[in-house]
């Protein structure tokens, strides 16, 4: 059976071995499965819809210090990653994790990929608590024994209507409407169904065996959606038939993606039409191979699913309408340290519901505070080196491992990027939510770089870094020229970033809160 190809932005989670696709196969490591990198064993451990409590934060925490290098990884589903560990610590691992409610179903643990909008149901925007949706959704995961032929890199999104996690094009997604309902869609089909929304995890797992059955009706190998031809990819009006025989109705809508400058929300608008059984006949030609026309059944006007600009995690405060706050931090280059991980934890016990949210955006949301004791319990996270705002250059920055993880890297990017950062606080220019993206990479396989929208494109060659604006894959071509800057020259390089950052973006909101500090630094008031 053929493999699919494979290309940069499909690696964002998997550190690659060297072999072939072919001999490879599906090469995601897991919690059990470790990867064998430069710097010891790599383990990655799912958390579906980025929920945990503070005892598994703090349980994590004492595995990368116990075991691992001192660090999480925060990886770009919202899963965490442990590195540098003892090759044979699998049983111990296994164990630990399994005691701390991390490891369900040894059998489905690389196929529990869901990311959830990490606001949902603290700060009143969105249609729906997607939560709820998630702890279904692994429920119904783990019970299922034909589900682990899914692909470790197979994506289920949970969007509360605001569109953050619709811009990443999970394979399949759940888009929260009004009125109890939801949109089911595959990856960026531009067609999608409306269900109820109490039958929504139900209807994303059906989704998924019906993606695995279409792979099993063309011999086809793919890890996701898109890795299939348009015309093999899974039918709507087919999985129509499968939720209505599973008592799911469901109304074809044309869903027409509009997503704003930046990739950080999708603005969908479709309209419905009803599909009894035999849905087949009413919307079978809404594939997902291309744009719904006008003229297709079921592909009538309609309302909008999501009603404005989309809230996404920002770090700062969080006002919730109910009187309570959220923290909202990100991790500098996407690692916490163990001590940085534990206050998270005693500041969830503290101050917040004991609950802390992991973001596809490698932050960490802390729900439950009071407006009291919101400022002062940020400050301390910033004076243990995270990011607490957009304004600081630090935000929206990340890193693939480099050396010495890394032995394809050509150089430690991450401590390059720590100095450019650094280096960068004293700029004066504006940060804030509409300063692109910026990634270091150590080689030409940007493991890890951003999947949407436009970014900054930090290579590291033979020769220094090349600094390019990129709208796309990596190998598509880059919409500024590469700007070529010595390694050593870490002022230089900086300069060379902000510059990119802040080109080609339109008007920058200006900084309204002071930078957080680097890693390993000391806040001063």
């Amino acid at each position: 059976m053929p493999v699919p190809p494979t290309s940069p932005a499909d690696r964002d989670e998997t550190c690659r071995t060297g072999a072939s696709p072919r001999d490879r196969g599906d090469a995601c490591p897991g919690a059990l499965r470790l990867h064998s990198a430069a710097d010891g064993a790599l383990a990655r451990i799912r958390v579906p819809a980025g929920l945990l409590t503070d005892r598994q934060a703090e349980l994590l925490a004492g595995l990368a210090g116990e075991l691992g290098d001192g660090h999480l990884d925060l990886t770009s589903r919202g899963n965490l990653q442990l590195r540098g560990l003892p090759s044979d610590c699998g049983t111990v691992l296994g164990a630990r994790l399994r005691a701390a409610g991390l490891l369900p179903s040894d059998a489905h643990e690389r196929v529990r990929n869901v990311v959830a909008s990490p606001l949902s149901g603290l700060d009143g925007s969105g249609h729906a608590d997607v939560q709820a949706w998630a702890r279904d959704l692994d429920r119904l995961l783990c019970t299922n024994p034909d589900i682990t032929e899914l692909s470790g890199r197979f994506l289920f999104g949970l969007d509360d209507g605001r569109g953050d996690v619709a811009a990443l094009a999970p394979d399949v997604t759940l888009i929260a409407e009004e009125g109890g309902r939801a949109v089911l869609r595959y990856a960026t089909g531009p067609a999608g169904l409306r269900i109820p929304a109490a039958d929504a995890p139900q209807a994303a797992v059906l989704a998924a065996e019906h993606f695995l059955g279409t792979l099993r009706a063309h011999e086809a190998t793919a890890w996701r959606v898109k890795d299939l031809a348009p015309q093999h990819r899974p039918s709507l009006g087919a999985l129509a038939d499968r939720l209505t025989e599973a008592g799911i109705r469901a109304e074809a809508v044309d869903v027409t993606p509009a997503v704003r400058a930046g990739g950080t929300a999708a603005v969908p608008a479709g309209g419905t039409a009803a599909v009894p059984t035999g849905g087949t006949a009413v919307c079978g030609a809404l594939a997902v191979a291309g744009p719904a026309s006008a003229t297709e059944p079921g592909a009538v006007a309609g309302s909008r699913l999501v009603a404005g600009p989309a809230s996404v995690a920002e770090p700062g405060v969080v006002a919730g309408p109910d009187g309570r706050c959220a923290l909202s931090v990100t991790a500098p280059l996407g690692r916490l340290t163990v001590a940085q991980c534990r206050l998270l934890a005693r500041t969830a016990a503290e101050a917040g519901t004991g609950e802390l949210r992991v973001t596809p955006w490698r932050g960490i949301v802390v729900p439950g505070l009071t407006p009291a004791a919101a400022p002062a319990r940020l400050a301390e996270l910033a004076d243990a080196g995270l990011v607490i705002s957009p304004a600081s250059p630090w935000h929206r920055a990340g890193a693939c491992a480099g050396r010495p993880g890394c032995a394809k890297s050509l150089t430690d990017v991450r401590a390059d990027a720590a100095a450019a950062l650094t280096a960068a606080l004293t700029d004066a220019r504006p940060g804030g939510s509409r300063v692109l993206p910026v990634y270091w990479s150590g080689c030409e396989r940007r493991c890890g770089h951003p999947s949407d929208g436009p970014w900054v494109d930090v290579l590291a060659t033979a020769d220094g870094y090349r600094v390019a604006v990129r709208t796309g894959a990596p190998d598509a071509a880059p919409s500024t020229a590469p700007h070529a800057v010595a390694p050593e020259t870490a002022r230089e390089l900086a300069e060379a970033v902000t510059t990119a950052r802040t080109t080609g973006t339109t008007t920058a909101p200006a900084a309204a809160a002071a930078a957080a500090p680097p890693p390993g630094t000391t806040r001063t008031t």
